[in-house]
């Protein structure tokens, strides 16, 4: 074929494939990190050690994600030198400084403190850590903050201009606060902490229909649906807000999330494409089903707001692939309400006093769902990652630089030879990972895993103190 002859088109399928592939991994990661911490801070709290074995069962489970996210982090860093060299000495004065950032300042803060997080237990005191475990959440968090960051410049570029064939930065606060920046960021932290709590919520109702552990799964089930009630509609509403940037700061590719090909006149409101078939040979739908109106109300917040359309740019400027970031889009919106439906269910039935270890086992279509749901979050993550990424073409960097301008002059058959190792590489982690994880969620929490007894000094004495293991309240002496 002759487009696997273009190095150009096989150097975007390579960093798409790796960068798709590697993007499972810290979503896991840094929403359990944060759940982690919550699971510490109730134990330290209640002294109830059903909380110390969960954290314990499910750090094993983010030190899997841990390890092959790091794995397939690493490649990505080097395919902007091979595959993509012209980008990173154009850019690299801001860019390669803020990649710089996240691996010394947040990389290395998650990683310095997972050793004690993971066996210091007993080994360290439980503040000590308590902080160890929020600095690991804090740097995984971090590195969401950094890579969007980077990111986001690439969507909305500020505080920069290009001098002689290089982009040389005027604010650096300009540039890292760009318009996208705050969206980009809170919307994929809050992607990562709901998809981790649907895959808590998921694995957990797994363990209730087979009737194994479940008192203690429901606690973790219940945190996860109060959790997952505040994140579900934060990230409509963050989802929202972001939809609304992009036909602000890049309309083009606003246009072509949603097929919108004519501007609507002023004073007449913009219909919104509910399902179509985007032609861009022929600069129409060739179906579609709309809605009057409604897409001025998304884009502009007014019935009759102006959208505009794909045909007030050249077709060269247009998304080179309008059904794949317009169905894309889609599936992710209609994850992310599905998603809340499943919560609002989920409540119903807690009000009803039906979130009992008597009552749970009888809403196995509940329980199904929550398990159906599990994959979801990256799904939608991966299908938000397309919008974000395909929508963008055919600019790198939005009405700067071209991507065909900015990549390395490398010989078709090299970059198709990476691309195919890469895919086997990472389908034997994706094997080795599913192997490991199904050990861990087979065998389960130990639950005669227990922590060790608490001292104090009383009287100049050392005493040890005796905590029930179920129930918060005064310890005896």
């Amino acid at each position: 074929m002759e487009i696997l002859q273009d190095p150009i088109f096989l150097s975007r399928l390579q960093f798409s494939v790796t960068a798709m592939f590697h993007i499972l991994w810290p979503l896991t990661s840094v929403g359990m990190s944060l759940i982690l911490v919550v699971f510490e801070v109730l134990w330290l709290k209640t002294r109830d050690a059903d909380y110390y074995r969960h954290a314990h069962f499910w750090s094993k489970l983010f030190l899997l994600n841990f390890s092959v996210g790091v794995v397939t982090g690493i490649p990505l860093e080097f395919e902007f030198g091979t595959n993509w060299s012209r980008f990173s000495m154009m850019t690299g004065e801001f860019f390669g400084n803020i990649l710089g950032f996240e691996g010394a300042m947040a990389f290395m803060l998650e990683a310095g403190f997972l050793g004690i997080m993971l066996f210091g237990w007993m080994r360290v005191p439980p503040v000590m850590h308590l902080f160890a475990t929020c600095m690991v959440a804090l740097g995984a968090s971090l590195s969401v903050f950094w890579i969007l960051v980077a990111n986001a410049w690439m969507q909305t570029p500020a505080g920069s201009h290009l001098e002689k064939s290089r982009i040389v930065v005027d604010s650096y606060s300009q540039a890292m606060f760009n318009p996208d920046a705050f969206w980009a960021v809170s919307h994929m932290w809050v992607a990562c902490l709901e998809t981790s709590l649907f895959v808590m919520g998921g694995l957990s109702a797994w363990y209730m229909l087979k009737a194994r552990h479940t008192d203690f799964f429901l606690k973790a089930f219940k945190m996860v649906v109060i959790m997952a009630a505040v994140a579900a509609p934060v990230q409509i509403f963050l989802g929202h807000g972001s939809g609304h940037e992009v036909f602000e700061n890049q309309p083009a590719k606003g246009a072509a999330i949603e097929a919108h090909w004519e501007t609507n006149q002023a004073g007449s409101g913009a219909d919104w494409n509910i399902l179509a078939w985007p032609n861009k040979a022929a600069q129409k739908n060739d179906w579609s089903i709309s809605v009057p109106k409604v897409l001025s109300v998304l884009a502009t917040g007014s019935l009759d707001g102006q959208v505009i359309g794909l045909k007030s740019f050249p077709p060269a400027d247009q998304s080179p692939a309008i059904p794949l970031i317009f169905y894309s889009f889609r599936i992710m919106v209609a994850i992310g309400f599905g998603l809340f439906a499943l919560i609002i269910w989920t409540l119903v039935c807690w009000f009803k006093g039906q979130l009992t270890s008597q009552h749970i086992v009888k809403h196995r279509m509940l329980l199904y769902a929550w398990l159906a749901s599990l994959p979801l979050g990256y799904l939608a993550t991966e299908c938000g990652w397309i919008v974000r990424e395909v929508g963008r073409q055919p600019w790198v960097v939005y009405g700067i630089l071209r991507t065909r301008d900015v990549a390395s002059a490398l010989p078709a058959s090299a970059v198709f030879v990476s691309l195919i190792s890469f895919v086997i590489v990472y389908v034997m982690l994706f094997m080795m990972f599913v192997v490991f994880a199904s050990r861990i969620i087979r065998k389960g929490p130990d639950m005669a895993d227990a922590p060790a007894p608490l001292t104090k000094i009383i009287g100049g004495e050392e005493q040890v103190i005796r905590l029930d293991e179920h129930k918060g309240g005064e310890p005896d002496v």
